[in-house]
């Protein structure tokens, strides 16, 4: 018994065979608990209580009503419940994918705790092929590069680029990961710009250094790929005597000398955060972008949201500096992962419209298998799929959507005596490059990592991917970093105590159907604004160019940052650089730094920032946990030298807990931009201004999969208030619910259900969006009815806008994740209504009057949001 579920307590009297200590007590994935008697074999499960007393009392009540029996062993009654899948199942899996001898295989898939949702082998076919290299119209340098490398011949897609890319066509090459997207861009381009440099200037490799200019700028979302994707680019370009420079932040003085006073390289290989600064200060550098005449985006699934829309303007601004130099128009060229809106994501991005070519690349065959943890965590089911493949030698990255996934998986990992590092954004470079090392020579075996891995670096052979939940696609593309050289592969994908996971479990066809749409918001008022700022710093606006942004120059000019000049839109330069000093194009709002023994470690944006370095919150970082001492806020009465920061202090390895904030939210509706009718309610998209308060925390213990802690409540709460896009819309009224309640608070049940109503359609709409739940927030407000869900950053990312424009399918989806659950509790569980994300430690939620106002909606009921939001205590 053992083997199959978690065993709680032994000792409780059996009412059929009167055995004082037979019955044993053990906790299924929901909370809900199996009381079975060794004795006499009879056996019930009861719903989630708090007491572990309360539920065996239920048992006995059970047992009295006739609803326990015995079992002849308690496997067939995991089986029943859909706790774990029949064993004939199993085989019949293992037999259809030919993976009989597979001893790995067979125990995961044979394990004891988990439900196997399902097992495909993937096997895609080859790609089709295009001609011969010499068939092609490319310099025969080009050609021996690639022989060199053992490339006859090109791909279709890759051939289709390279005609397209000749022609001078813009295009976006969306293809997997390690399929020859490079290849497919770099070739034509150096074909292109070797021509050119020498029909109009003789460049070559004998040509005057003064002579030399950059024809192309090469962006990479960061500065590990760029430098990982430099020998490749290399070797084609070296090939016909062009020369490739690298300039970024980690690019040392004596470098940016050779660049800017010497040998200046025909292609230059940067990132957007390099471009806005050097633009914005007129540098040496940002002279010489003004001659190019390609711009190739790699990874451009990668700028979405806030940074999204700043690149968006960096682009432009770069393009306005290059047009007025070359007087010809710049020539993009984009390549991205699969995505499903790719040619409307990249239409907004680029601000045109791009010609569109699908690819596919050539892998080994991968064993994918969907777990669904019955009788565990998610955790310890990553965890027991780790250790595993790093015990038969598998070289293997674990995918966490968070820091803090990746941190405790990595900190488990470890303590269980496997070495794993972790790899993710906020660590130092130095750090990652030591991970991505030891891991490609085989120092070590595994690494957490957080979505940062799913770019192109080069890490070497990687045998399996473990990861938790993302769409399709998304996972489709971690697979390409399994089995990249012909090796058979491995993918596991772990669903979670959530409603998304539950839903996939009951129907594992949809996760196969929902894919993740990328989505951005130029329209963002607040990085036009700095935007607008930006460009009018790399040089003055004329009249004729500011037609598309007069609305913005007029608020800049009101508060004295721009002023008309002979014509021009002019910055007031000192104020704008000061304005412009503390932007990240990454994100917007005031940054936190964060220090630990008085040196710097890392950095977050408001407003996220009052959640998550609060005074006493426990913050990880590199796989190791602090305490936050005291956060330091910069504000009009609190004039601080540093800017705003927090202090950390070091923590005992066995401090028990990590920290949750409790949050409350109130909306205000600025600006109604559209609405419209989804089934009977209506619905407006808006401008928000967000009141986020931060009055306490709750301590959750290490290891425990629950949402919920002690509360402690903060001397001093956090305020900050933001402006950004969402929508908006009143619930009906759970009349049903209210009506057949005996005891309960008819307010408390109505502002219960619409609480858990807000948790459950934000989960529903991440598989119809793809979005990020970090990318959003909810609001309820108390028994009005009315639910606010915003865009997570200042001044929008597009995630509500996709929600709203797809808001009936989310509504749907939420209905049949809440009423497919077979939890019993009033409030709902993990599984259904609670989310992780809850600012009031998921309390005050209504399962029951959640199912009833989704129904209502489906049903048609009609409601109205009305004209004002009332004063009650919201709900996030």
């Amino acid at each position: 018994m053992g083997r199959h579920v978690q065993n709680v307590s032994i000792g409780y009297r059996c009412p059929n065979c009167n055995d004082v200590n037979s019955i044993n007590a053990n906790r299924i994935y929901n909370g809900r608990l199996m009381f079975a008697c060794s004795k006499c074999s009879i056996c019930g499960i009861v719903p989630s209580m708090a007491e572990q007393d309360e539920a065996y009392l239920e048992f006995l009540s059970m047992y009295d009503d006739g609803h326990v029996e015995k079992v002849q062993d308690l496997e067939s009654v995991i089986e029943q419940e859909k706790l774990v899948r029949p064993l004939s199942e199993i085989k019949e899996l293992i037999s259809k994918n030919n993976a009989v001898s597979n001893k790995l295989l067979e125990e995961v898939l044979k394990s004891k705790q988990d439900y196997i949702v399902d097992f495909i082998v993937l096997e895609e076919p080859e790609p089709e092929m295009g001609h011969e290299l010499k068939f092609l119209n490319i310099d025969e340098g080009i050609v021996s590069s690639l022989t060199q490398r053992n490339i006859q011949r090109l791909y279709k897609f890759q051939e289709e680029s390279i005609l397209q890319i000749l022609e001078g066509k813009d295009v976006v090459i969306v293809a997997p990961t390690a399929s020859g997207k490079t290849e497919a861009f770099c070739i034509p381009i150096v074909q292109r710009i070797s021509v050119e440099a020498t029909h109009f200037s003789s460049l070559r490799l004998e040509t005057k250094l003064k002579r030399r200019r950059v024809f192309a700028v090469f962006v990479y979302p960061t500065k590990a790929l760029a430098r990982d994707q430099l020998p490749k680019i290399k070797q084609i370009a070296n090939s016909v005597g062009l020369n490739v420079g690298i300039f970024d932040g980690d690019t040392s003085q004596s470098e940016r000398e050779l660049i800017t006073r010497g040998l200046i390289p025909e292609i230059i290989i940067t990132n957007f955060d390099v471009i806005h600064y050097h633009l914005l200060h007129k540098t040496r550098f940002s002279r010489l972008l003004r001659t190019c005449k390609f711009l190739v985006v790699d990874e451009a699934h990668v700028y979405t949201g806030v940074f999204g829309a700043n690149v968006h303007y960096i682009i432009k601004r770069l393009e306005r500096m290059a047009s007025s130099a070359t007087k010809q128009k710049l020539q993009i060229i984009a390549a991205s992962a699969t995505l499903p809106n790719a040619h409307e994501f990249c239409s907004s991005l680029f601000g045109r419209e791009l010609s569109l070519i699908y690819g596919k690349g050539r892998k080994g065959k991968i064993n994918l298998v969907i777990i669904f943890p019955s009788l565990h965590s998610q955790r310890s089911l990553m965890l027991d799929i780790l250790k595993r493949l790093i015990k038969a030698s598998h070289k293997t990255i674990a995918f966490s959507k968070s820091h803090l996934g990746s941190e405790l998986l990595a900190f488990y990992s470890n303590k269980q005596g496997n070495q794993i590092r972790v790899h993710r954004a906020g660590l130092l470079s130095s750090e990652r490059k030591s991970v991505e090392d030891q891991f490609r020579n085989g120092k070590i075996l595994a690494i957490s990592a957080t979505p940062t891995l799913e770019l192109g670096i080069d890490i070497g052979d990687v045998d399996a991917i473990i990861s938790d939940i993302v769409p399709v696609n998304r996972l489709i593309q971690r697979l390409g970093r399994a089995a990249r050289t012909g090796q058979e592969g491995y993918a596991f994908l772990a669903l979670g105590n959530d409603p998304i996971s539950q839903y996939y479990k009951l129907h594992p066809e949809d996760y196969l159907q929902d894919q993740e749409i990328a989505y951005t918001d130029p329209t963002n008022s607040f990085v036009k604004e700095y935007q607008v700022l930006a460009m009018a710093c790399d040089k003055p606006i004329t009249i004729d160019e500011s037609s598309p942004f007069q609305s913005t120059l007029q608020k800049l000019i009101s508060v004295g940052l721009v002023q008309i000049s002979r014509g021009k839109f002019v910055p007031e330069l000192g104020k704008a650089l000061d304005v412009l000093w503390n932007f990240s194009i990454r994100g917007i709002g005031s940054r936190v730094d964060i220090i630990f023994n008085e040196k710097k470690i890392g950095e977050r944006q408001m407003p996220q920032a009052i959640e998550e370095l609060h005074d006493q919150a426990i913050y990880f970082l590199g796989g190791k946990r602090y305490k936050v001492t005291k956060l330091y806020l910069e504000s009009p009465d609190n004039n601080l030298e540093k800017g705003s920061y927090a202090k950390l202090a070091a923590i005992p390895g066995d401090y028990p807990y990590y920290t949750k904030a409790i949050v409350d939210e109130w909306p205000t509706i600025l600006e109604v931009y559209e609405q419209k009718t989804v089934f009977g309610i209506e619905v407006r998209y808006c401008s928000l201004e967000i009141l986020k308060k931060v009055s306490g925390y709750s301590n959750i213990e290490l290891g425990q999969e629950v949402t919920q802690g002690t509360r402690i409540y903060l001397e001093s709460p956090l305020e900050f208030k933001f402006i950004t896009k969402g929508l908006v819309f009143r619930a009906p009224k759970p009349k049903n619910v209210i009506e057949s309640a005996i005891d309960d608070d008819d307010d408390y049940l109505e502002m219960s259900g619409y609480h858990a109503t807000e948790h459950v359609i934000i989960e529903g709409s991440m598989m119809i969006t793809g979005g990020s739940s970090q990318d959003m927030g909810g609001i309820s407000i108390g028994s009005t009815g009315l639910i606010f869900i915003y865009d997570g950053s200042i001044g929008g990312n597009g995630a509500t806008r996709t929600l709203y424009e797809k808001l009936d399918k989310a509504i749907i989806r939420a209905q049949r994740v809440v009423s497919e659950c077979p939890c019993r509790n009033e409030s709902g569980c993990p599984r259904c209504t609670f989310s992780y994300k809850c600012g009031n430690n998921n309390e005050y939620l209504h399962k029951h009057a959640a199912i009833e106002i989704l129904n209502s909606i489906v049903a048609g009921e009609m409601t109205r949001v009305g004209e004002q939001v009332p004063d009650e205590k919201p709900f996030v």
